[in-house]
């Protein structure tokens, strides 16, 4: 199902795909101290390294200062180990934001999707799942749900949800809706700027049986009457209705918008304009002077 860009559709932070980047061209942003160096977690990163290799990229972002160069935003534990090793590149996945921010502002840890590619990467490579948990330090079955995270899910409704931070459970809820209502589903998600289970469990009970996935029987939340379960039904389609008006018009009232502002700014910069509503309609002009700005 094609899907526009919305108002509330943030750019990509990062690039899509990984790339290779020479450890010699990395440079981190806080040094790793002995101290660091003799911590459990430092071991479990060198033990897990060495065991299946770099799993989760490093994340970087070009050096303005230093052409070529890149500052690693996140993952200066896995650099020192690489270098410890004797890697000479490693995995990244580069920020694509030319704005400055700090790493932690954006975000504060792979976004699940990201998570669930970098396990399959590391399945193709021949690493078994058992490997992956203990080398990760996790249950094998939290491995395993990663690696079927996208499975039932649509390819559009994954692209919307690619640097999101959602939990397994509201990938399983949308899984019981259809592609088309997948992607409704998401889009409202980023919209309202909600990804919790909870509110996926909302968007699922105000789906009709016509758009849940084949199979699927919509369970009727627990205290929930049927004459309030068909409102929030049509409230749901009322919801998706006006996002999709406000969608198809964001462009040419942005583009109005800009155009009006800039006529104004003219209209006030003329010193001969500016000086008649100053003596005659100065509420006028302070409104004028308000949109300007």
């Amino acid at each position: 199902m094609p899907h526009g860009m919305g108002p509330a559709v943030a750019p990509a932070a990062f690039a899509d795909t990984t790339v290779q980047v020479p450890v010699a061209d990395l440079n981190a942003l806080r040094p790793v101290t002995d101290a660091v160096r003799k911590t459990r977690k430092y071991s479990q990163i060198v033990a897990s390294v060495r065991e299946i290799g770099m799993v989760e990229p490093l994340v970087i972002a070009p050096d303005r200062k230093a052409k070529g160069k890149y500052l690693v935003l996140d993952g200066h534990l896995r650099l020192e180990v690489l270098k410890e090793l004797g890697e000479t590149d490693a995995v990244c996945l580069v920020a694509t934001d030319d704005e400055a921010y700090t790493y932690n502002n954006r975000i504060n840890r792979l976004a699940i999707i990201q998570e669930h590619r970098m396990i399959l990467r590391a399945i193709e490579r021949g690493v078994s799942e058992d490997r992956l948990a203990a080398a990760l330090n996790v249950k094998l079955d939290h491995i395993r749900r990663k690696r079927r995270l996208l499975d039932g899910i649509c390819p559009d409704a994954a692209s919307l949800l690619e640097d999101r931070h959602i939990s397994i459970n509201t990938f399983d809820t949308l899984k019981k809706m259809g592609p088309e209502r997948q992607v409704e589903a998401a889009e409202l998600m980023i919209a309202m700027n909600k990804f919790s289970i909870s509110y996926a469990r909302t968007l699922l009970a105000g789906t009709p049986d016509a758009q849940l996935a084949p199979g699927r029987r919509r369970t009727k939340p627990r205290g929930v009457t049927d004459e309030q379960l068909v409102l929030m039904q049509r409230e749901s389609a009322n919801l998706d209705r006006e996002f999709r008006l406000i969608e198809e018009s964001y462009g040419p009232d942005h583009l109005d918008l800009v155009l009006a502002k800039g006529y104004v700014g003219r209209l006030v910069g003329n010193v001969r304009v500016a000086r008649y509503l100053e003596q005659h309609h100065k509420d006028i002009l302070a409104e004028l002077l308000q949109i300007r700005e």
